[in-house]
């Protein structure tokens, strides 16, 4: 196991636990495969009806040849289909990362203020059960 110099394998792992670098690789690989999840969400389910809805058109297949050479793997295009299903995939994965930190990242209640009342000699903020004031410590 490489460990930095200097360091120990327990400093390491407090350094991990620590900094949330474990936290953070684990959202790195849950997002890779949510990645791979959505790209068969868009190639699969998605783009089959809506290329069949505008006639049959398979998207992934659509481009358009610069210089065609008869091999499909040396020939020249551009392939805007494959630009089309990467910005859907994108938008999905942007609803859904924005779907599960609404649910997941709501604010707490706020908790009502309580109740204060005004010193009448430095006009200072304090609670109302107060009987002498923080700032002045005259009697309310």
């Amino acid at each position: 196991m490489l460990v930095p110099e200097g360091g120990s394998v327990t400093g390491f792992k407090a350094f991990l636990l620590k900094t949330n670098a474990l936290a953070l690789s684990v959202a790195v690989i849950i997002g890779f495969a949510m990645g791979n999840v959505v790209n068969s969400l868009v190639n699969d389910l998605i783009m089959p009806p809506i290329g069949m809805a505008l006639g049959s058109v398979d998207f992934s297949q659509m481009k358009i040849v610069l210089k065609a050479t008869g091999d499909p793997k040396t020939e020249v295009a551009i392939r805007y289909g494959n630009f089309i299903n990467v910005v859907i995939a994108f938008i999905v994965v942007a609803l859904v990362v924005y779907v599960l930190t609404s649910l997941l990242l709501r604010e707490a209640p706020k908790e009502p203020e309580p109740p204060t009342k005004t010193c009448q000699f430095c006009k200072e903020t304090v609670p109302a059960e107060a009987t002498k004031c923080r700032a002045c410590t005259s009697a309310i």
